[in-house]
This record gives C-alpha cells, sequence and structure tokens, in this order.
C-alpha cells in the first residue's frame, strides 16, 4: 500500500511539474518592442562601455495582454555563431536548460502598458563578460516567477543587429608593479642567501 503511495505521490509531482515547471521557448509570444544602443557590428569593451535599453509594450496586441506581467529579467544573449563548438552556451527549447542568455543585466517589476508606455535603463557592462558576438533578449514573468513573454534586438533565426563585446586582456598596472617587486625581492633573497652560504664555508675553513 506505501509503494502504491508513493508511486502516486511521485506521478503527481511529475504532472505538476510538466504542468507548471517546464516553459519552452517556443510558447512564448512576442510582446516586447526591444531597443538597444549597439548599432549593428558595433564593438564594445567589457568593463568599459555601457548599453542603454529600452522597451514597452507591442501595442498591436489586444489590451490587457500584459495583465498577467509581473515582472522581466533582459539578458544578453550569445549569438548562433559565438555558440558554435560551445555546448556551454548551446539552445535549448526548455527554458530551464537553455544556455544562450547567461548574463543578466536587469531585473525588475514590469510597468503595465496602461500606466507607462516605455522603459528604459543603462546597463554597464561587466567585466566577466567575455569576446563574443550577442543580441539582447527581454523576458516577462507572471506571478509564478514562469516566463510568460518575450522580446529580442534580433530576428527569429539570431542573425541581424548583432553586436560584439570584447573581453578585458592583458594585465593590470598594479599587477605589473607587484610582479616587479617580487622578482626583484627573489633576486635580493638569492643573493642574500649566496652570500651567506660563502661566509659559512669560510667560516668552516678557518674551524
Amino acid at each position: 500500500m506505501a509503494s502504491h503511495l508513493l508511486i502516486s505521490s511521485l506521478l503527481i509531482l511529475c504532472l505538476a511539474e510538466a504542468c507548471y515547471g517546464t516553459v519552452l521557448f517556443s510558447s512564448l509570444k512576442r510582446t516586447l518592442l526591444l531597443q538597444v544602443t549597439p548599432k549593428p557590428g558595433d564593438v564594445l569593451k567589457a568593463g568599459e562601455d555601457k548599453i542603454t535599453v529600452t522597451w514597452s509594450m507591442n501595442q498591436s496586441f489586444p489590451v490587457g495582454t500584459d495583465e498577467a506581467y509581473k515582472t522581466v529579467k533582459v539578458k544578453l544573449c550569445f549569438a548562433p555563431i559565438s555558440q558554435v563548438d560551445r555546448a556551454w552556451r548551446k539552445t535549448k527549447a526548455e527554458l530551464k536548460k537553455d544556455k544562450t542568455c547567461q548574463f543578466k543585466i536587469f531585473v525588475g517589476s514590469y510597468e503595465l502598458s496602461s500606466k507607462k508606455t516605455q522603459q528604459s535603463f543603462d546597463y554597464s557592462i561587466a567585466k566577466n563578460v567575455p569576446t563574443a558576438t550577442f543580441f539582447v533578449r527581454i523576458y516577462a514573468y507572471n506571478a509564478e516567477d514562469h516566463e510568460v513573454a518575450f522580446g529580442q534586438t534580433t530576428d527569429a533565426t539570431k542573425k541581424t543587429n548583432l553586436f560584439t563585446i570584447e573581453s578585458i586582456t592583458g594585465r593590470h598596472t598594479s599587477i605589473d608593479i607587484a610582479a616587479g617587486c617580487f622578482s626583484a625581492f627573489s633576486i635580493f633573497a638569492l643573493l642574500g642567501f649566496f652570500i651567506a652560504e660563502k661566509r659559512r664555508g669560510r667560516n668552516s675553513q678557518k674551524n
């Protein structure tokens, strides 16, 4: 009897997961309009440049379409060209498993289109963003924190309106100074050790 209850419970949990936990990207409507300041082909620097992101509800949809939208998350997403041979960036149909958009650049509440027509913010590109080609995507979430809609700066094939971010390369001046000091200290320490050993050798010969 207990085993039957356990199996029933597991089935219920699986059904609940299937109904509420799995969200496919194909199930989302593209109801949000999204714009960013980088122009197609622009090259930006991680840790230096900024991106202005502006979004709004597509007014071609019926009034009230966005009533269930509670929060939005805006993310930097890898373009297909920067996903080749990189399984850790692979696009998956199930959003929980999707690795396309790994960098959150904004999380906030959603303002109903009836109250505010447009929202925007400035994003300073994080220093840990790698060199790659990107686009920007926004997701709208309901009260259960499930994705219900989206918008993006590229087309369905993710090949238009792309921009590049270059990661931080080279060493910082502070690192170079520290390395130089350490090298100088090592030389003096080695020289001191050599002199001390030489004196010990002379003292042992005298004795």
